[in-house]
């Protein structure tokens, strides 16, 4: 199965003082604005680490509901934080911190499915940069 999304990007002005908007095809993002204070400072809008972050964050937990749903288990909460870091001009990590809620599940159990999305969620293949996950399992 192939599918497609596409966002796009408008830029008008030099790096430092221009400015943009991005829209994604859903919507969700229409004309939400970036620029260089919201990625570098505190400025109003949104960047791409941040949207990066988002999306780690939600094809890991993801990937993870799959993975327990294979092993016969369903989530009752899975809380997904995710830093990425920007450093010298490149993606060096993406941080993730899982806090699960699964009924039933052994611990050594749950670390294997964990490892499993961390490895093979499709952000995760994508990225180039080093990834870890920390996480507690309730």
């Amino acid at each position: 199965m192939q599918i497609k999304r596409k966002s796009t990007a408008v830029w008008s002005g030099t790096g430092k003082d221009g400015k943009g908007n991005l829209t994604t095809q859903s919507t969700v993002l229409n004309e939400t604005q970036y620029g260089f204070n919201s990625r570098f400072a505190d400025g109003i809008g949104t960047n791409p680490e941040e949207l990066i972050a988002a999306a780690h964050a939600g094809c890991f937990s993801m990937k993870l509901a799959f993975n327990l749903q294979a092993a016969g288990f369903s989530a009752d909460e899975l809380k997904t934080d995710c830093e990425i870091v920007l450093e010298d001009g490149s993606i060096t990590q993406s941080n993730i911190t899982l806090a699960a809620k699964v009924s039933g599940i052994e611990a050594e159990k749950f670390e294997e499915l964990v490892k499993d999305a961390e490895a093979n969620c499709p952000v995760s293949k994508l990225l180039n940069a080093k990834i870890t996950v920390n996480f507690t399992l309730n």
